[in-house]
């Protein structure tokens, strides 16, 4: 029992952060920016190292602001580079701000003697030590973000899935999931933002095509994998984010090595369900 009252708040923070990062996942997919969440992460935790330097601690609201502010000014620059996609790879910008904010990381941690927790910190998080008032914090940024999208949910899937509308919809986009990054990389850090974002998203593409079933798909799988990456983590004493993220890297690789035979025993069994409704629609003729 006394096991099951520390993880819960962690848990549930573990079922915001896939809440949230699994719907922004498909329009990540549906863009084809898939590494844009660890650029923008990554720029997050420079904003957080850089508040550090500058002499403030990791909790303080100062620290979040600047984190804030960073990722919105690279949101701000992906927004408009995005109108010149034809000429310009997305993908390309995405990785030039990668590459930028984890040079300038690990140009600043070089000149303190803790830089080293400090870049763990930035990469893994410290899940397992969330406070209920942290997940309180965490998902009512999430639900006014989730309110924004619900209400313009048809514009921004037509901005994902075909493009053209507006740039200020691009930006829009972009500095909401700013937003939600630089909340969900201040707790779990920034490699498990990534695999929440992209893991549930690509194993429910691979099951269903709607976006409805994806996401309920994606939720279910995602909440599981959390569950059972806490559960070793505690049990085994190992840092709960890599665990989560170690987890969540496995099941693609290992679906994308049995996919073509359980992709041929769904058809089959499919094949099989549709000659028995022929067999019944014919002996009731």
């Amino acid at each position: 029992m006394s096991e099951l009252l520390f993880l819960a708040a962690p848990f549930f923070m573990c079922i915001a952060l896939v809440g949230i990062h699994c719907y922004l996942g498909l329009h990540v997919l549906a863009r084809g920016v898939i590494f844009v969440d660890l650029a923008l992460a990554q720029v997050a935790a420079f904003g957080s190292v850089l508040a550090f330097m500058i002499g403030y601690d990791h909790h303080d609201w100062q620290t979040y602001l600047i984190s804030l502010v960073s990722t919105l000014v690279a949101a701000l620059f992906l927004a408009h580079s995005n109108r010149f996609k034809q000429q310009i790879s997305q993908e390309a910008i995405i990785g030039v701000i990668y590459a930028m904010a984890s040079a300038v990381i690990i140009l600043l941690l070089d000149r303190t003697s803790h830089g080293s927790e400090h870049l763990k910190q930035s990469l893994v998080g410290s899940l397992l030590w969330v406070t209920w008032f942290d997940v309180l914090k965490v998902v009512l940024v999430y639900a006014v973000v989730g309110w924004v999208h619900f209400i313009f949910r048809n514009s921004f899937i037509k901005s994902s899935l075909h493009g053209g509308q507006q740039w200020w919809w691009d930006f829009l986009f972009y500095g909401l999931f700013g937003v939600v990054i630089t909340s969900s990389v201040h707790y779990a850090g920034v490699l498990l933002v990534f695999s929440f974002l992209i893991v549930p998203a690509i194993v429910s593409s691979l099951f269903f095509t709607s976006w409805k079933s994806r996401l309920y798909f994606g939720w279910s799988f995602g909440v599981i994998l959390c569950f059972v990456g806490m559960l070793i983590s505690y049990h085994f004493d190992l840092p709960s984010g890599a665990v989560i993220v170690s987890i969540f890297t496995i099941c693609p690789l290992l679906l994308t090595l049995v996919w073509s035979l359980f992709r041929k025993r769904i058809s089959d069994t499919l094949e099989r369900v549709r000659e028995k409704s022929n067999e019944g629609a014919e002996d009731v003729k």
